[in-house]
């Protein structure tokens, strides 16, 4: 079995992973290559809840209906995990053809979707996502009407900062590159993390970093918040404009600190609420019953990418 115990360093990204995954939040791991994204990415399955059996249901029926289910097996109850090539196209991403099927999105339902080297998927492909990342569903249009298909999925990408893939000395060929994804894109995308190049100091070290199971454990905790609180129904990253009003109230300290990232970052209405949710997840982990400045603080940090553009 994968385990994060096995990444060297990168302590900081694991922490952004477990909040991701403790509120099922998109994910963005912006880094040169050879940092671990792609090994940080493979072990993620292994911190997130089995299915439940309301999604284990939903699930299996995709995968029944393409022939996809695995022989012998009549209920999935692993989350599954689609890896797409950034060469892929709008139908095998999103779905569709003359007789309409489900794509890669709708394969990933109640599981993970992993797009690596994200900015080389065509813009096309890239905008297409957004309605899966907002609505949790594609809506596939033919002559004859249209057809809806399932699409909940957890995001998480990995990008180089640059075309060659490493840290240029100026800013412009990293703004170049990760201009291609656009910042309606980018809003949906819940928390952005650098994976910086590891420390010799961490490749070294003798000690121990953070293992699965402990990272699980946080996993858990806040993942039973959240089903007392939406009875099992959603999790924080699905909370709507209704439950965040309920949810993801501000006191006056941390409204003040919102209004200063918002004018710093130049925040979007949407990374907004994207802040509050992934603070309200952090409050989860942490125990606490309301979102204090050092959730929303940390929750801002994530924003990475919209201090760039």
């Amino acid at each position: 079995v994968l385990d994060f115990v096995d990444v060297r360093g990168q302590e900081a990204v694991k922490r952004a992973i477990t909040i991701a995954s403790a509120g099922a939040h998109n994910l963005l791991m912006i880094g040169p290559p050879g940092t671990g994204k792609t090994m940080l990415a493979q072990r993620i399955p292994g911190i997130l809840p089995p299915l439940s059996r309301g999604e284990s249901l939903e699930t299996t029926r995709i995968y029944s209906a393409l022939g996809l289910l695995p022989d012998g097996i009549a209920l999935m109850d692993e989350r599954p995990v689609r890896t797409p090539h950034h060469s892929a196209t709008a139908q095998a991403l999103i779905g569709g053809g003359t007789i309409p099927k489900p794509g890669e999105v709708s394969l990933a339902h109640h599981g993970i979707l992993f797009l690596d080297e994200l900015p080389e998927f065509s813009r096309y492909v890239l905008e297409m996502l957004r309605q899966p990342l907002e609505g949790g569903e594609v809506t596939i249009a033919r002559a004859h009407g249209s057809i809806k298909f399932p699409a909940n999925f957890m995001l998480v990408a990995a990008t180089n900062p640059t075309a060659s893939g490493y840290a240029a000395a100026d800013n412009r060929a990293r703004d170049k590159y990760l201009g291609k994804l656009s910042g309606p894109l980018l809003d949906r995308i819940d928390i952005h993390v650098e994976v910086p190049a590891v420390a010799y100091r961490d490749l070294t070290s003798k000690a121990a970093g953070t293992d699965s199971a402990t990272m699980r454990k946080s996993v858990d905790r806040a993942r039973e918040s959240q089903r007392k609180r939406f009875n099992g129904a959603i999790t924080n990253a699905g909370m709507d404009s209704r439950l965040l009003k309920q949810h993801c109230d501000l006191d006056d300290s941390c409204l003040l600190l919102m209004k200063q990232a918002m004018d710093e970052l130049g925040l979007s209405a949407r990374a907004y609420d994207k802040v509050r949710r992934v603070a309200r997840t952090i409050a989860d982990i942490d125990g606490s019953e309301k979102i204090r400045e050092q959730h929303l603080a940390e929750a801002v940090q994530y924003r990475l990418l919209d201090r760039r553009f």
